[in-house]
């Protein structure tokens, strides 16, 4: 077979910083850190929104959020449009997904009646499921999976709690009442076993693993949380910045529970102990999905893609979830693995999730996507050091009825909003990497300011619907 297999694993809020071969001194993730030894890093990767679905249809159609126009929640019919899966397929792939796919909003009564849609997105085979959340009233694979063990009422009651009852702060959330072979997260990773095991040898795979987590509820079984202690956890960025939040940061709160008003020091190690209990969750699903490829014979000829929809703000500044532009919610994890494995790298240049996609798509050999916003990441791979891959990365964020853009490049951050193009923020990533100090009115940062707008944020934003919600 000369064309490789391409497996891109894909989890739900997960931050660039909470793994071990990024340097963090307490997450336990032995399978990513196995794939990082054996491929490149990419510290700075940047979602194209922080939010799920906007940042999805990004992955899927190559195109700023501007362009495919799903801002929130919306414009189901943009798998009408283009798809990097398309591409791949007609290029003599066997193309499947399955977890959390996450491409829409309204669920029909049944994950499973999508199938449809998932072909008009150019999947061949796929074995979708809800996240954690949807499931409490949403049926699929996993939750017939549950009820047919017995397990549904007690997972539905629990989501209750966690949803509707009295919702626990983040640091009082009990573990999940499921055995661990049942966790979501584990049972998508049986689902990808599953798949590799039924697809066709005849021709090369594309494959989708897509995890629900570790997106909250944070609610790793018990053995997973007795791995962290505490008090070796790292603090949150405690800090707020100086001044008045920014309009999108003002929305955000409106959003309980984002806000974490009266959170102790103690009570955010808590918090955070819970949240990579779930990454190790996720890294021991990852090491399932690698030990089948491994028994098949397959990890000689398949390339390994791992990236995350946008992170989590996991306490910093006070924050919660996602739906802001501090690097918490924007900084992404991106490793590629090459078939038989490689030296290995780690990249300090700036990318982006339109470049995974441009990615799988030069792996493939698979016709480019039209008007593409993303540049292919392998030819740093023979020299991740020095290149200088994108002089900007655009992220967008849509919070009816506004609309929001954000500029970082190698040594500032600028955020305006969108239609008005009124600056919001502005960050000197170099003095002040914890973003404390907005320097938009500073007058020592009026040039720099004027730079980023003119010659940076505007280029990007020239193809810009002004259309409003």
């Amino acid at each position: 077979m000369d064309k490789p297999n391409i497996v891109f694993i894909f989890s739900d809020q997960q931050r660039a910083d909470t793994q071990g071969y990024a340097g963090d001194p307490v997450a336990i993730t032995p399978h990513l850190d196995g794939l990082a030894a054996q491929g490149a890093a990419f510290s700075k990767c940047f979602t194209s929104s922080p939010v799920c679905m906007t940042a999805r249809a990004s992955l899927m159609t190559g195109h700023q959020v501007h362009k495919h126009g799903v801002w929130a929640f919306a414009n189901p019919e943009i798998r009408h449009g283009q798809s990097h899966v398309r591409n791949i397929r007609d290029a003599g792939y066997h193309t499947g997904v399955v977890g959390k796919t996450h491409l829409w909003h309204d669920h029909k009564q049944h994950a499973n009646v999508h199938q449809e849609e998932m072909h008009d997105w150019g999947f061949v085979d796929a074995r979708e499921t809800t996240g954690p959340s949807e499931s409490l009233s949403t049926a699929s694979r996993y939750t017939d999976h549950l009820a047919e063990k017995g397990l549904l009422d007690a997972h539905r009651n629990y989501l209750d709690m966690y949803l509707r009852g009295k919702r626990p702060l983040p640091w009082e959330l009990p573990p999940t009442k499921l055995p661990k072979e049942d966790h979501l997260d584990m049972f998508i990773a049986g689902l990808a076993v599953d798949w590799l095991g039924d697809c066709p040898s005849d021709q090369p795979f594309y494959l989708q693993v897509n995890f629900g987590g570790p997106h909250d509820p944070w609610d790793a079984p018990p053995e997973y949380r007795s791995l962290y202690n505490p008090d070796d956890i790292p603090l949150s960025i405690t800090e707020k910045p100086r001044g008045p939040a920014s309009p999108h940061v003002q929305q955000l709160l409106q959003h309980a529970p984002a806000k974490l008003d009266h959170m102790s020091e103690a009570e955010n190690r808590v918090m955070k102990s819970y949240y990579y209990s779930k990454v190790t969750l996720i890294d021991d699903c990852i090491g399932r999905v690698v030990n089948a490829l491994e028994q098949q014979g397959l990890m000689e000829n398949t390339w390994i893609v791992f990236s995350a929809d946008h992170g989590e703000m996991l306490g910093d500044h006070g924050l919660l979830a996602k739906k802001c532009f501090y690097e918490g919610a924007i900084n992404v994890p991106c490793l590629l693995r090459p078939p038989g494995g490689g030296e290995a790298r780690t990249s300090s240049a700036l990318t982006c999730h339109l470049d995974i996609v441009s990615t799988l798509v030069d792996i493939a050999g698979a016709a480019p996507l039209d008007h593409c916003d993303g540049r292919s990441l392998l030819p740093l791979l023979a020299d991740t050091s020095s290149a200088r891959h994108q002089q900007a990365i655009l992220s967008e964020l849509g919070l009816p009825p506004n609309t929001f853009s954000m500029v970082r490049t190698e040594t500032h951050k600028l955020s305006i909003d969108t239609l008005s193009r009124q600056p919001i923020d502005l960050y000197d990533l170099r003095d002040d990497p914890n973003e404390l100090h907005n320097r938009l009115d500073d007058p020592g940062y009026q040039g720099i300011k004027e730079e980023l707008i003119e010659q940076v944020l505007n280029p990007l934003l020239a193809d810009l619907d002004t259309t409003t919600w």
